[in-house]
């Protein structure tokens, strides 16, 4: 009997920022479970409370010195200078709040849980994974722990030799690449905007492993994704026989979001999403980057519905538009005056254009890999 997806979730991202002036201030996973929720898509059925990963677990792959470190700044609420500089803990990337441990600990729980639930096949979302940035002994790009390293690892254990990991974030998945840009069992292709922040995953950039990155330029659109999709993504994908794909689905490739240049519309990620299940039997997607609440929020429910046949309406019904009027965007311009189709629907309308000379470039470049 083949499991239905199941959503893997808690309440500890509903009442926990990185300060008043993060770009992660949003709510995102609790819009996405409240959307969710009212649509009638998730219930006691399919949903499952994350764990909070214990520090011995986050051993597989950070180090225990920089685990104790994080531990320790929870505890006391601050840092000292040699701590600052060592584990980057305390900087406006990585600040110190309430729940610096706990939250990435219960991502990292959810990423590992899911490993061990799809031994023997499944789909599983769990939106607060996805922190692609985390380094073995250090913090770095929002990301106190690396989740989608944990992922694999665990779904390694679990019997899934080879794993192919696709990443669509704006931002390049450093710390992956860190963890697996030498193994050959590791398939990991990323899509994610030229000359931005990490500034890593160069064309040229391909280990010892099985290491695709793709750096698209600004304006990139869903015409050029689908183009990326059928060229790159799917054709290396099934070659490489996967016994699970890995999608880290950051919603910051949107039109929408203030920390990119990229011009997606939600139905290319929903388009990925899709695509992608049919091709291993084990497929846990996640979250990542997104930094508009109704954009993310929006996304991110999108992908739950992709995952689970839902039908998405053209209009919302009261209960879930009251969820997005809930939301509010502080300190930003586009939260003054959210436009109409941020409340009342899910799907944006499609952003089609031409396909650039520059990314046509660089996608034969890869094919000849």
């Amino acid at each position: 009997m083949t499991l239905a997806p199941r959503f893997i979730g808690s309440e500890i991202y509903r009442g926990s920022t990185y300060g008043a002036w993060h770009p992660l201030r949003v709510p995102r996973v609790s819009t996405v479970m409240d959307l969710s929720r009212s649509l009638g898509w998730l219930d006691a059925g399919n949903y499952i409370t994350s764990p909070k990963a214990k520090a011995q677990a986050l051993h597989i792959w950070h180090t225990p010195a920089y685990i104790a470190a994080l531990q320790a700044a929870e505890a006391s609420q601050q840092v000292g200078a040699d701590t600052k500089a060592r584990y980057g803990l305390g900087t406006p990337s990585n600040p110190v709040f309430p729940e610096m441990f706990r939250r990435p600990a219960t991502a990292a729980g959810g990423s590992l849980l899911a490993g061990e639930l799809l031994r023997d096949g499944g789909v599983i979302y769990s939106p607060a994974g996805g922190t692609h940035h985390g380094l073995p002994d250090r913090a770095n790009g929002f990301c106190y722990l690396n989740d989608p390293v944990l992922a694999i690892l665990s779904l390694r254990r679990a019997g899934a030799q080879r794993v192919a990991y696709v990443d669509i974030d704006a931002h390049h998945p450093d710390g992956v690449e860190v963890a697996f840009a030498d193994d050959p069992d590791v398939l990991m292709i990323s899509v994610h905007e030229e000359k931005r922040w990490p500034f890593t995953g160069a064309l040229s950039d391909m280990g010892a492993g099985q290491v695709f990155n793709l750096p698209v330029p600004k304006g990139f659109n869903d015409t050029e994704m689908r183009d990326v999709l059928d060229r790159l993504i799917l054709p290396r994908v099934r070659a490489f026989r996967a016994d699970a794909i890995v999608l880290q689905c950051g919603a910051d490739a949107v039109e929408e979001d203030p920390l990119s240049r990229l011009c997606l519309s939600n139905n290319a990620h929903w388009a990925v999403v899709a695509a992608l299940r049919p091709l291993a039997p084990r497929y846990l997607v996640l979250g990542g980057g997104g930094y508009n609440p109704w954009s993310v929020g929006r996304l991110w429910t999108g992908v739950w519905a992709t995952l689970t046949g839902a039908e998405i309406p053209e209009r919302l019904p009261p209960q879930a538009e009251a969820v997005l009027r809930g939301l509010e965007w502080v300190g930003h311009s586009r939260g003054r005056n959210p436009p109409a189709h941020w409340f009342t629907t899910l799907r944006d309308p499609p952003r089609e254009g031409a396909i650039s000379d520059s990314l046509r470039d660089r996608l034969a470049v890869l094919a000849a890999r």
